[in-house]
Order: structure tokens, then sequence, then C-alpha cells
């Protein structure tokens, strides 16, 4: 028996990455069709109910026609997609989180959600390390001054360098795959590693949140975007953190209050911070993030790696296997 499939990728995971997982792993004939969504060359943004979606519910009703399983990264699954797409039974994410889906719809039109959790831990937690080091080391800032034929030697001025990872307390606020990693990596500088999250087991090295602020130079956010963590962190918590100490932010934007960030780099209290989320993407013009000093910043790309887009396609294009071997899924979202 035949499966349709609708790989509506990307130009991250892109479709062929998609078919050549479906073919490695799927049992039997299946029939694929193509939509390719314009990501990242167009931002993704919020598309009727859900976020961080590609703006194609129209293109995407259409191509789902006959469609039973589609496998997509930034496809808009709205119940008005739902509604127009009566043979669709498996719809898989192949993000860490199915935020471009409306799961109580889907449910309700008996159509399972998956997703792909850890899939971009690796590149996450080696970007993470990436922008605390830049924003130690004021790499950007230096790059910068060279390249426009500037050599400043104040930045070698005691008041003006930073800390040595070596020997410093770091603060882990969330501790999952990505957490746990960087854990690792930042024991491998000889750093003293504590983490705080309410939701796993952290042996060793779990703290409160205010014990965690109070004692690290470094903090690092890892924990995901729900209504318990939205705005987390604000102007008392920064506050709490030593003064000269670096915050890095490559989780998600809604964990932290910027304005409380530019007024502690404004003030001098954080030597440095790195982010590479933000409450509005792309950032607008005229926000004080673009002129904010001592500011390291990328733009969501902290899980961008070829090794990122593989294992995406790989543990959906396995989902898809265990769907049609009539086995039980192994990243279900929906109840």
């Amino acid at each position: 028996m035949t499966i349709r499939v609708l790989a509506a990728g990307d130009h991250f995971v892109q479709n062929r990455l998609l078919i050549d997982a479906l073919k490695r792993e799927v049992p039997g004939e299946v029939d694929v069709s193509e939509l390719t969504l314009p990501w990242p060359v167009q931002p993704f943004g919020r598309v009727g109910e859900v976020d961080e979606a590609s703006d194609v519910e129209e293109e995407l009703i259409e191509a789902l026609r006959g469609v039973e399983v589609c496998v997509t990264q930034m496809a808009p699954l709205t119940k008005r997609v739902l509604d127009a797409s009566p043979d669709l039974r498996l719809f898989c994410v192949s993000r860490g989180g199915p935020v471009n889906a409306n799961l109580e719809a889907a449910a309700q039109a008996g159509v399972a959600v998956t997703y792909a959790p850890g899939r971009n831990a690796v590149a996450t937690a080696e970007h993470t390390l990436a922008m605390l080091l830049a924003a130690t080391r004021r790499i950007p800032q230096t790059h910068a001054d060279l390249a426009g034929g500037v050599w400043r030697g104040d930045y070698y001025m005691y008041d003006n360098v930073g800390p040595e990872l070596e020997g410093s307390t770091a603060g882990l606020v969330g501790y999952g795959a990505i957490g746990r990693r960087v854990a690792r990596m930042l024991e491998g500088f000889g750093a003293n590693v504590l983490a705080y999250d309410p939701y796993v087991d952290v042996p060793g090295r779990g703290v409160g949140l205010g014990e965690l602020l109070e004692r690290s130079r470094f903090v690092s956010l890892h924990a995901r975007a729900t209504p318990e963590t939205t705005g987390m962190i604000g102007a008392a918590e920064i506050a709490a953190m030593p003064e000269g100490s670096i915050l890095v932010n490559c989780a998600r934007g809604a964990l932290l209050d910027y304005d409380a960030l530019c007024d502690a780099l404004d003030s001098g209290h954080l030597f440095g911070a790195a982010m590479d989320v933000f409450p509005e993407e792309p950032i607008p013009q005229g926000s004080r993030l673009l002129t904010t000093p001592n500011l390291v910043m990328t733009p969501h790309l902290a899980g961008a790696s070829k090794e990122t887009a593989m294992k995406a396609a790989s543990i959906v294009a396995a989902d898809v296997a265990r769907y049609v071997r009539g086995e039980p899924l192994a990243h279900l979202a929906t109840p």
C-alpha cells in the first residue's frame, strides 16, 4: 500500500533531506510531493492561531489534498488547514517544539502531531559557549575596530577586561538536553556549574534561582517559554547577579525583560551580554538593543548547523515509519 506524504521543507530543513530520510526509514512505497516554504529568507511569524510559522496557509491547503502525512518544519497547522485537509492523519514537525501546530484542533480532527526533541541540542550548546566567550572577550567589538583600521589599547585596561571561566561560577537556568551539554563544556573550561530547573532532577549542582543568580558570574538561559517562565529574568533578578557578570540567552526571548537588560548594560552592572533571541524578531528599527553597549547579538541561529537539519529530518522520518508499521509514535505532542 502506497502512503501519500507531503514534504513541506524550507531552505534549512530542505525537502531533499526530508525525502532522503523518508526513503531510508519508511518501509514500502512512499508517494512524496513537495512544497518549499520561504523560511529563513522570509521570517516566520504568527499565522492564524499558531506561532513561528511561514505564512503559507493557502499553498499548504492545496498541497495537502489527498495527503495522509506531512513532514515539515515551519508549515502552519491551523484549524483552517485542518478543516480543509480531511485525509491528513499525521503532521510531523521537525523542531524541538511544535509551536506552529494547533494541537487541540489537531486532536479533535484525529491528526497526530509529532516533533523532534533534541535535534539542535549540540548546535545550540556550542553556540552558547561561542556567545559567552565573545561577550566576555569583547571579540565582536575588537574585530570591528580592527576592520575599521583602529587599534585600541584601552581594551587591555584592567577595568575593561572580563573574567576567566576557569575558577568562576556559571549558572544555567534550565537543565534539559541543551543545558546539560553546556554544563559539560563549562566544566571542561574549569568552571563551577550550578543549575536551576524545577522540572528535572539536577544531581550535584541544583540550587534555587535566587541562589544561582547571586553566586554566578556567568548566567545562561535554557528554559522553554511557558506562562510560568515568561519574564522570569527581570530587573530584580539581573540586579541580584554580581557586578560585572555576563548574561546569555540562546533560548527564547520571552524569558527575559530586555529593557532591564539594556538598563544593566548601560549602567555597567553587567559587563556584557549575548543574545540570540529577542522579544520581537526581526529586531525593529529604533530598538534599544541596536545601540546598547557591550551586547553581542546573532539573528536566532544558535541551532543552525548541517547536523541539526539532518537530525531533524531523520527524527520525523522515523516517526513516519512507526506510523506506517502501526507502532506507537516516539515523539507525540497531541493527546
